[in-house]
């Protein structure tokens, strides 16, 4: 994870606008998925994403170093999120095949039966995974997804470690009660 220091290096980080426009290089599509898996609709994830960034542009000057700069702009993003789904209640209907491809890293070759296989479980788990509660689908993606660890995601989200682990374990077990569902 890149600290805003080695940013800094790389940029002037005086020059706010050249810095806004890094992280918007390096992290605008991952903050939109990441929306995404909160308010289930491509439009107000990449609404959120701009909302993001402003804030970012707003407050670069106060980011204090203590954590990695992508953790402070998760932080930005699901709190953002976070205030969108307490205003209302977003149920939205969402297509599956969205739902794959934020996931999803390359394009699929349609003549592999193999590949073709390999994108249906991904569908399959990524249904799954979105059709858990907030509090488990929150962490799983964190973990599995963005790759980060467990006392970033308690940083990010204000749990204890021990409250992510635990969470981490159910959502698998739930996960997993849900395939077994599925096969009989």
């Amino acid at each position: 994870m890149q600290h805003l220091s080695t940013i800094s290096e790389e940029l002037d980080f005086y020059n706010t606008e050249e810095c806004l426009i890094y992280l918007m290089n390096s992290y605008g599509v991952e903050l939109k998925r990441l929306a995404y898996t909160y308010v289930k609709d491509w439009g107000k994830a990449e609404d959120l994403t701009q909302e993001v960034f402003v804030t970012c542009y707003e407050k670069l000057h106060t980011f204090q170093g203590n954590s990695a700069i992508k953790t402070w702009l998760y932080r930005i993003t699901i709190n953002k999120c976070k205030d969108v789904l307490r205003k209302k209640n977003v149920l939205d209907y969402f297509s599956l095949q969205e739902l794959s491809q934020i996931f999803s890293k390359n394009e699929p070759s349609l003549h592999d039966q193999t590949s073709l296989d390999h994108d249906h479980d991904r569908l399959s788990l990524s249904e799954k995974v979105m059709s858990l509660p907030i509090k488990y689908r929150e962490p799983i993606i964190l973990f599995y997804y963005s790759e980060l660890k467990i006392d970033e995601i308690s940083q990010l989200t204000g749990l204890n470690t021990q409250t992510v682990k635990t969470r981490l374990r159910r959502a698998k077990d739930k996960l997993k009660v849900m395939f077994e569902g599925s096969e009989s």
